[in-house]
C-alpha cells in the first residue's frame, strides 16, 4: 500500500511543541496550501491542513519556524479518533511529517535557503559549489583529469 503525502506551504500559526509524559517531543501545526485553480470570483483558495511531527525533528522544525514560514513536508496522512470530555467521538485526520524542508532564508523571508530536515534528525544545507571559482583561473595540470 502507498501513503505518501507531499505539500509545500505556509504555517498558519507558530508550530506548537509539546512533551509527552515519556519525554518525545510533539509538534503540531497548521499548513496553509494554495489550490491550483481560481473559484468563481478569481480568487485563489487555499486548504488548511493540520500536521504533526515528532522527536527531534519536532524540536528542530519549532526552532527555524513560525507564522507565515515556506515549507515543504513530506510524510503520510494519518486517521485517529478519541473520545474527548463530553463523552463525544472526535474523528482526526492529519498529515504525519516524516521530512520537511525550510524553502526561505531567515534573513531575507522569501529566498531560498536549502535547509532540509529529515527522519534521521540531521539539519543539511547545501555544501559550497567546489567549482565556483569566482571568475578566477583554476590550476589543474593533466595529470589530474582522469582521462
Amino acid at each position: 500500500m502507498i501513503n505518501r503525502v507531499v505539500l509545500v506551504g505556509r504555517l498558519t500559526k507558530d508550530p506548537d511543541l509539546k512533551y509527552t509524559s515519556s519525554g518525545a517531543a510533539v509538534g503540531t501545526f497548521g499548513l496553509a496550501v494554495n489550490r491550483q485553480f481560481t473559484n468563481a470570483n478569481g480568487d485563489r483558495e487555499a486548504d488548511f491542513i493540520n500536521c504533526v511531527i515528532w522527536r527531534k525533528s519536532a524540536e528542530n522544525f519549532a526552532n527555524f519556524t513560525k507564522k507565515g514560514s515556506l515549507v515543504g513536508i513530506d510524510g503520510r496522512l494519518q486517521t485517529r479518533n478519541y473520545e474527548n470530555q463530553q463523552g463525544q467521538r472526535v474523528y482526526v485526520t492529519e498529515v504525519v511529517v516524516d521530512n520537511f524542508s525550510l524553502l526561505e532564508s531567515k534573513a531575507s523571508g522569501n529566498s531560498n535557503a536549502n535547509h532540509t530536515q529529515t527522519g534521521s534528525n540531521q539539519t543539511q544545507s547545501k555544501p559550497a559549489d567546489p567549482f565556483d571559482s569566482k571568475g578566477q583561473a583554476i590550476d589543474i595540470s593533466d595529470d589530474d583529469l582522469p582521462f
